[in-house]
Order: structure tokens, then C-alpha cells, then sequence
């Protein structure tokens, strides 16, 4: 069963273009797309998507307001910003708003896939231009990567191969702190993957 994918961005000719893409893979389908958050968020429960593609700068309510309506009525959505803002103060708005991910439009076929699979899989998918972006903002020295206690302790259950499910019960945690965890680490880590954060900490002596 392929997952469920909608699309919010005004820009049309893009808008195509990613529906293109998306339904030439064996895992997902766009079954909706719109130019508007107002008329989305109506047909919320009637497209029943996992997944949202939101552009920031949208006619009437923009892609971070229309992020937290969506959340509020749909909390399990899955939505990933895909915009040609690079500023700090947006990109941290739409992650507190519920963003699940934050990629440039700039990307290729390739990187899209990627980052629906991620975030399916309950990662946070974010270029690493927009992490560094971030991890710039927050941090004194960058060189310098601190984790707290607790993101350590998820990702060495990663490292060892444990699930999601597995890692919530060992830690008692639910689901969605383990996301919010993680967003925080491949921030801090400048990555885009589970893969890629282990190898990091691993090679920066962090577990």
C-alpha cells in the first residue's frame, strides 16, 4: 500500500514536478494537490494523507501557520517544508510549529524520495545546507558538538540496531519524543539520516 502524499505549494509548474516524481516510485502517490493551506486543510480528513509537502510562502494563511492547523486536527501528520527560505528565524518557526523536515527546493529527484522514506521511517529529513544554516545560529562553536544525556541514550540505541518501538519501551519514552530527539541531533550532527548521525557521534567519540 503506497503511502499518501499532499501537495501545498502555489508554484504550479513545481507542484507537477514533484507529483512526477513521487509517482514514479512504488511507495508513495500524490492524491492531491493545492495552491492554497485553506481548501488542504478543509479536504484534511477527506485525502488522508501521511505525508505534506508545504511551501512557507503560500496566498492567505502561509506554510507555518497552515503547519500548526494541520497538526492541531491531523497531530500524526508528516509534514516537510520545501521552500527557498534559508533564514534561521523561519526555519526554527516551522520546526516548532510541527514541521517533521526542512529541505530547499534546490533539491533533486533523488533527495526528495530520500526524505519521504526518512520521514516516514520517523526521521527528520533536513538539508544539510539548511543544518548547518541552524547549527551556525545556536552555537558558539560550532566545532564543538555537545548532545544532551538523553540524546546520547537514543542514539546508542540506535547504534545497536533497536527500533523505534524497541528504543521507546527500553527507555520509556514515547514515539514522538524519540522524533523530537532525533531532530535535535541531526541538527546538532549537520545530517540527514539514523546512519549518518551513528557514524557521526561515533566519530566524534559522542557515544
Amino acid at each position: 500500500m503506497k503511502h499518501k502524499v499532499v501537495i501545498i505549494e502555489d508554484n504550479i509548474p513545481l507542484s507537477d514536478a514533484f507529483a512526477e516524481v513521487i509517482n514514479t516510485t512504488n511507495n508513495f502517490q500524490v492524491i492531491n494537490s493545492y495552491d492554497n493551506c485553506e481548501e488542504a486543510i478543509e479536504r484534511l480528513k477527506f485525502d488522508n494523507a501521511s505525508i505534506f509537502l508545504m511551501d512557507i510562502e503560500l496566498p492567505g494563511i502561509n506554510g507555518v501557520e497552515g503547519t500548526k492547523q494541520i497538526k492541531k486536527i491531523f497531530p500524526k501528520a508528516n509534514i516537510i517544508m520545501v521552500t527557498v527560505y534559508e533564514n534561521s528565524e523561519v526555519v526554527f518557526d516551522a520546526l516548532c510549529a510541527g514541521a517533521s523536515g526542512y529541505l530547499t527546493k534546490s533539491l533533486n529527484p533523488e533527495e526528495l524520495i530520500d526524505a519521504l522514506n526518512e520521514c516516514i521511517d520517523g526521521g527528520a529529513p533536513m538539508s544539510i545546507k539548511i543544518a548547518k544554516m541552524v547549527v551556525g545560529s545556536f552555537q558558539k562553536k560550532p566545532s564543538k558538538i555537545e548532545l544532551s544525556k538523553r540524546e546520547k541514550d537514543v542514539l546508542l540505541q540506535l547504534s545497536e540496531g533497536n527500533s523505534y518501538d524497541s528504543i521507546a519501551e527500553n527507555l520509556f519514552i514515547s514515539k514522538n519524543t524519540i522524533k523530537f530527539h532525533l531532530k535535535n541531533i541531526y541538527i546538532k550532527l549537520q545530517v540527514n539520516s539514523n546512519i549518518e548521525a551513528v557514524q557521526k557521534a561515533n566519530k566524534e567519540n559522542l557515544l
